[in-house]
């Protein structure tokens, strides 16, 4: 009889909500028996199911701050994943620029959310940032953008989300990934619940609020108009965003799966905020 290949599962880091912590929950799913390697996990800022799940974090994660602001750790972050072994016969990464650097003797299958936007799309990811910001990653990206493409290359099956990822593949790391559309994040017959204060009409709007997200220039594309605008996500330019939005206009932060299916069913229309995820530019969208 043949024993069932174990499977484990890495992570870049579980400190946000957003589509690619969603296929980390899809992926334990698929492989139940399969605990979820990351270097930082911060319960409160992620999906709550990763609490019954087995996580397994790296020594990053016993400084508090960067669990809260994991941007801090990006010099630590190869090096922590290069000197982590894996032990399993098939390590599925979930990648959007570290976990597809560990190292282990069995298969490595490699799902790819987008290239490292820090080294790749540099412009776009430091979109706001300050002088010092851009120095030190002037300083970085060569050393880098060396690690990342022999990461990469030390895949045995490398899967991208979408054809605009399978091109920026293509550009970081010159080889073409095959596509794995990713889980729909949102079960239309599950159970809904109304936002209260908010009535049915609105265009909706759900994102990380980073600046190559672009939700700024969607804000503004509301400005003046008598259409109301609700906006779902948290990110380093929430505050910003909120100060200078006008008052039609909502943000929403921490919501729950069930008021999030209330708000896709009751939208007049859906925005497309990251334009750069689409090739394009906000003027062109």
């Amino acid at each position: 009889m043949t024993a069932t290949p174990s499977v484990a599962i890495v992570h870049d880091y579980l400190t946000q909500r957003g589509g690619a912590e969603r296929v980390v929950l899809a992926l334990h799913d698929a492989f139940p028996d399969a605990p979820v390697h990351t270097s930082l996990y911060d319960p409160a800022g992620t999906y709550p199911e990763f609490a019954t799940l087995p996580v397994v974090v790296g020594p990053l994660d016993r400084i508090g701050a960067l669990r809260r602001h994991h941007r801090l750790a990006l010099p630590l972050l190869a090096p922590s994943f290069s000197r982590r072994r894996i032990d399993a016969d098939v390590v599925v990464c979930s990648s959007a620029g570290w976990a597809h650097g560990v190292r282990t003797e069995g298969a490595k299958v490699v799902y790819c959310h987008a290239p490292a936007r820090w080294l790749h799309q540099r412009d776009a990811y430091l979109d706001g940032a300050g002088l010092a910001t851009r120095a030190a990653m002037a300083v970085l990206t060569p050393p880098l953008r060396r690690w990342d493409r022999r990461a990469a290359a030390s895949a045995g099956v490398y899967l991208v989300n979408s054809t605009r990822t399978q091109q920026l593949v293509r550009d970081a790391y010159g080889f073409d990934a095959e596509i794995v559309f990713p889980p729909h994040g949102a079960e239309p017959d599950a159970p809904q619940q109304r936002v209260a204060g908010l009535e049915p009409g609105f265009f909706l709007c759900v994102s990380r609020l980073l600046p190559y997200k672009h939700v700024g220039a969607v804000v503004e594309a509301f400005r003046g108009r008598p259409e109301r605008l609700v906006v779902v996500g948290a990110g380093p330019e929430r505050d910003a965003l909120v100060a200078g939005a006008p008052a039609n206009v909502s943000f929403l932060a921490d919501v729950s799966d069930a008021s999030l299916r209330w708000l896709y069913a009751h939208a007049a229309a859906l925005v497309a905020a990251a334009f750069e995820d689409f090739g394009l530019t906000p003027l062109e969208a």
